[in-house]
């Protein structure tokens, strides 16, 4: 890829960097992986760009890069013998305390982190405001399906965001 062509790509992905955390977010709970997956993402997307032919936004093929790169991700960390967790405690001190809006963003994510691989990547997308077409193109479905999935799984949400919010202290 010559420099023009980097600083396009890179021009281009500045403002879907947020995507892509997301996207780490919520298919890694580990910060390791988390950057790990990160980085992958980014040379999928780098070695996918010179094939980027526009017939999509390219937010949309961002989307199925980073999606499709997660979830093969995913795949093979789950091949991977575990590492040893550490033992209880053995964070407390380093960790803050977290503010009332950062422990329900810590629920909802963890929802979502119980869904299958293509229904965090709906929700993710639905979060991410894009529309049913193009949740639709990226997940490979059809927009009715994901317009009926996505009535499902906010249904889903809201009970489990429910259920474990009652459980938290006051």
């Amino acid at each position: 890829m010559c420099e023009e062509q980097e600083t396009i790509f890179l021009a281009a992905l500045h403002p879907h960097w947020g995507l892509v955390y997301r996207v780490c977010r919520l298919y890694c709970r580990d910060t390791d992986d988390r950057q790990d997956l990160q980085q992958e993402i980014l040379y999928q997307l780098w070695k996918a760009y010179p094939s980027f032919q526009g017939r999509a936004r390219f937010s949309t093929w961002l989307y199925r890069v980073a999606l499709n790169t997660a979830l093969t991700y995913e795949r093979q960390r789950r091949r991977r013998p575990a590492a040893a967790p550490l033992p209880d405690g053995a964070l407390e001190l380093a960790a803050p305390l977290p503010a009332p809006e950062a422990e329900q963003v810590q629920v909802l994510y963890a929802a979502i982190e119980q869904l299958s691989a293509v229904d965090r990547a709906i929700v993710l997308l639905y979060l991410e405001e894009q529309t049913y077409a193009q949740i639709a193109e990226v997940t490979g479905l059809t927009v009715s399906h994901v317009s009926v999935r996505l009535v499902r799984l906010k249904k889903k949400l809201e009970h489990a965001l429910k259920r474990a919010l009652a459980d938290l202290p006051a």
